[in-house]
């Protein structure tokens, strides 16, 4: 915008102190008609205060206050383009966004942290929680999915920060991932049996590595008939059998009451009688009762995790279950682990911004005081990159042993055959 920022600043004030709020709360529905009256407001103060502007600038501030009114400000395009996965705003003039695995900086600016502030306010009352100085900083979800965290001086540094992680509006399946080179045909094939067949399955990676991703895709292969329960913070995986059941962890109020933790839903849910328990995320001391979950019928189960390969994954259970305060030894919590999860799927974000599945890893019990991992698949780079800038590398399979979880579970679904082609088995 061609309008200096004092400017802006002083066009903004004004016009919000002409706002009449009866006349323009049925028009946040039609951005064009608040569109026009917010020009027409801006004429006014304008015409008062002498100012000159050109059509096409006021036209555009025009356009700013409409969009801060119905409440995304300069983040609305950013929240309509497809291609943009996160937006991350840090302060009035550094809105960053994630496209196709990359950061980059926009040209997208706020007038000033106040303008800031306010959208922001205005995002979270929309989801019915408070943001001032008292709670300066909330974790919501927007009515469409997307993930929104807030954080508000004097905890902010630098100005009001804002992160949002958008709600896909496609639903990724397997065959995208193979088309992304995310995995293999075999691998996918494989993971679609271990699916169909209930094996308990960990998704490990770090933040953006298509975690969410993977276990919505993996969630097809799921029979029609299971009665499944999800369990997220904020609810992100779409599943299309008939018989699902979805909840939601709750914060607490202003009051400090009414927090409704991923624990109680997790010991809640098997008085409900689910086939298959899927947790969005697992973080703290509800890995406990997951694990007495995926141990005691619940066969099929599956959760993803924050781990940066799938011996840190095992660990990081270890310390989660040792928060749920059982005071369980750490030989029990192993024996626990290793008869409760049976894969692992290692995923990550590459520095060229791909997504691709590291490993798969099998957990085969326990030798001494130590969990034994074998792998299945891995992903081996080649220290080098195509002319698109691309990592090279291959996708290693390690085979799989005849003792398998997955090989047993094949054959009780008559599923045998099919896995011993993937991996060329007699």
């Amino acid at each position: 915008m061609d309008i200096a920022i004092e400017l802006q600043e002083s066009l903004r004030d004004a016009v919000l102190k002409n706002i009449e709020i009866h006349k323009i709360e049925h028009l946040t529905t039609d951005r064009t008609l608040l569109i026009a009256e917010m020009n027409r407001l801006l004429e006014r103060v304008t015409d008062r205060q002498n100012i000159y502007l050109a059509a096409q600038a006021q036209w555009q501030m025009a356009e700013l206050m409409a969009d801060e009114i119905i409440g995304f400000g300069p983040l609305r395009a950013l929240l309509e383009d497809d291609t943009v996965s996160d937006i991350l705003v840090n302060g009035p003039e550094h809105i960053f966004i994630e496209r196709f695995g990359k950061l980059e900086l926009t040209q997208c600016r706020f007038i000033n942290n106040n303008q800031l502030t306010d959208i922001a306010k205005r995002l979270v009352q929309r989801v019915g929680r408070r943001l001032d100085e008292g709670s300066p900083l909330v974790d919501a979800r927007l009515p469409d999915g997307s993930r929104l965290n807030v954080a508000i001086p004097p905890i902010a540094l630098d100005g009001t920060s804002i992160s949002i992680r958008k709600f896909g509006k496609h639903n990724l399946q397997l065959t995208h991932l193979i088309e992304a080179g995310a995995l293999t045909p075999q691998i996918a094939n494989f993971l679609a049996i271990a699916a169909r067949c209930r094996i308990n399955i960990l998704i490990s990676g770090g933040t953006g590595s298509g975690k969410t991703t993977l276990l919505n895709a993996l969630s097809k292969y799921i029979d029609e008939n299971e009665r499944i329960i999800t369990m997220e913070d904020a609810a992100e995986l779409r599943l299309m059998q008939p018989h699902v059941l979805r909840m939601e962890t709750r914060l607490a109020g202003v009051e400090n009451t009414g927090q409704i933790t991923m624990r109680a839903l997790l010991i809640n849910s098997l008085r409900m009688r689910p086939d298959r328990i899927i947790v969005g995320e697992c973080r703290s001391e509800e890995a406990f009762e997951m694990l007495q979950a995926m141990n005691t019928g619940h066969d099929g189960s599956m959760s993803t995790l924050h781990a940066n390969n799938p011996r840190d994954a095992v660990s990081r259970l270890e310390n989660m279950v040792m928060m749920a305060g059982m005071n369980i030894p750490i030989e029990s919590i192993r024996r626990n682990i290793a008869s409760a999860i049976n894969l692992i799927i290692q995923v990550s974000r590459l520095n060229d911004g791909s997504r691709k599945i590291m490993n798969i890893s099998e957990i085969m019990g326990i030798e001494g005081d130590r969990i034994i991992l074998q792998d299945i698949f891995s992903f081996q780079s080649q220290n080098d990159r195509d002319e698109n800038g691309k990592i090279k590398g291959r996708f290693l399979c390690e085979g799989l042993l005849m003792r398998s979880t997955v090989m047993r579970n094949a054959t009780l679904f008559g599923l045998e055959t099919e896995l011993k082609q993937i991996f060329n088995m007699e």
